[in-house]
């Protein structure tokens, strides 16, 4: 049994999602186990604010919901924001039209619109505005919300695509004008926008889809001489504006270039990255430099998902055994093939959320929160798993293993919480701590080993005793703790 509440033990709840098929379970009953792991909680050590956790709104994800009964949409929607589900706190959405649209769209159509007269974003306004709206009369607590080009409309850029090519320099001050009007825009039809992120993937994508290039010098005049002062002139100045946006392998010169002084800082409010460098490596050294060179700034995990797999549907177990592939498994240099093995899906998550949060990353945002069978719809065919998998012609709904990988962060570790020391005697766990505006501290374990363990965990002296199956997450809630 769990440990009682008495002087010397901790009051905890323990919650467990597993290969076994528990999903997000709480259980109070545990096997005493020969392998043990020692866990200390050190509150004293305390690191990055939180953020939040979340997924991102898509024209995809939007149009699914759109095509569902109206008690599944709703279903969806309360399993994502509601107290009671997910309860998701931190979110993306594009601007423009991405790879996850149903086709390429601008909200500036009108070539020369250097004024943006004829800007609308009329396009949203079918699907994935009213899923934004619903999403917020379902959170109680409320989300933030920030946005990302993937490009400008072709007839800014030096070579009229949709896909690749630079933002032409005498169309630099439209561009920063596009974001003040879509603020204005979004906030017509009820939506505060948090903040953005400057460019979806700044080195581009393989020239596939949408994408817009910049070298971080440019990047970083951009947002200095352009888009700061543009939102600054136009009230906007408290906007939230994260740099880069693209794998953690190339922090090191974009956050040198974005933080080269004074001037250059005051717009940033920190750094926006992806995870598709690896599928196992967390880039430690490449979060800790990032952080260390600003401190003070956000820095926000704004993309990941199993890419380049179609969902497979219905079989949990798949999501817990290393069968999935990436883009790297074809298309990596073979230098960097070791990087992309096959792996578990939930292993991904659990693995990249767990290092990110004990590398200084105060934020971490999932790609699209629904997608259908094919791993769609998807303009350009490049298909993607998300935590929930939809069959709109039969009205089906599956929450696969992913969304409650991601609830185990999202629920449990609030905005505002604090990010505090943990000891672990036990190499093969990956462990996180946190304690929340409440008070309340939050232990997440990860196991994604066959070998159960079971687990002494001590706080200021006092300690409980549980265990965790193989192939397990557990979130553990310590209650009324005080000190």
């Amino acid at each position: 049994m769990a440990s009682c509440n008495t002087e010397n033990m901790l009051e905890i709840d323990v919650f467990e999602t597993s290969a076994k098929g528990n999903k997000l379970t709480k259980i109070a009953t545990f096997e005493s186990l020969d392998s043990v792991a020692h866990l200390t909680v050190l509150p004293e050590q305390k690191f990055q604010v939180i953020t939040g956790f979340g997924g991102a709104f898509t024209e995809s994800s939007a149009y699914l919901l759109n095509q569902l009964s109206k008690e599944n949409r709703d279903t969806i929607l309360e399993a994502y924001f509601s107290r009671d589900g997910a309860n998701y706190s931190l979110t993306r959405t594009h601007m423009n039209s991405c790879d996850f649209s149903l086709s390429n769209y601008s909200y500036t159509p009108v070539a020369d619109d250097v004024d943006l007269e004829h800007f609308s974003i009329a396009e949203d306004k079918e699907d994935l505005i009213p899923m934004i709206r619903d999403a917020m009369v379902v959170s109680e607590d409320g989300f933030k919300i920030f946005a990302s080009p993937w490009t400008a409309a072709p007839w800014m850029k030096d070579n009229n695509s949709w896909v690749g090519g630079k933002l032409l320099p005498k169309y630099y001050d439209t561009w920063a004008l596009f974001f003040s009007k879509y603020l204005e825009a979004y906030k017509a039809e009820g939506i505060d926008i948090w903040g953005f992120t400057v460019e979806n993937e700044p080195h581009g994508n393989g020239n596939n889809w949408e994408s817009m290039h910049f070298t971080p010098k440019e990047m970083t005049d951009f947002v200095q001489f352009h888009l700061g002062p543009r939102l600054e002139a136009d009230g906007y100045g408290d906007k939230i504006i994260l740099g880069y946006d693209q794998n953690r392998a190339g922090l090191k010169e974009w956050v040198d270039e974005m933080f080269r002084d004074e001037a250059s800082s005051k717009y940033f409010d920190g750094t926006a990255i992806h995870w598709y460098e690896s599928t196992y490596e967390i880039f430690p050294k490449e979060l800790q430099y990032a952080h260390n060179k600003a401190p003070e700034k956000l820095l926000i995990e704004t993309e990941g998902c199993v890419d380049a797999e179609i969902p497979v549907w219905k079989d949990d177990a798949w999501y817990w055994r290393k069968e999935a592939t990436d883009w790297g498994w074809d298309w990596a240099p073979e230098k960097d093939k070791y990087l992309h093995p096959k792996y578990a899906p939930v292993n991904r998550y659990a693995r990249d959320i767990i290092g990110c949060l004990n590398n200084w990353v105060d934020g971490w945002v999932d790609w699209n929160m629904v997608l259908d069978r094919q791993g769609g719809p998807n303009w350009f065919k490049n298909w993607c798993v998300a935590p929930v998998i939809v069959d709109p012609d039969r009205d089906e709904v599956y929450f696969t293993p992913l969304y409650y990988t991601m609830a185990h962060f999202s629920k449990f570790i609030r905005p505002g919480a604090t990010i505090i020391g943990v000891e672990n005697t036990d190499e093969n766990l990956m462990v996180t701590a946190a304690r929340n505006p409440d008070q309340s501290m939050v232990v997440i374990i990860f196991n994604e080993f066959d070998t159960p363990k079971s687990i002494r965990l001590n706080l200021n002296g006092r300690t409980a005793s549980f265990s965790i199956d193989a192939k397990a997450l557990q979130s553990i809630v310590i209650m009324n703790e005080s000190n």
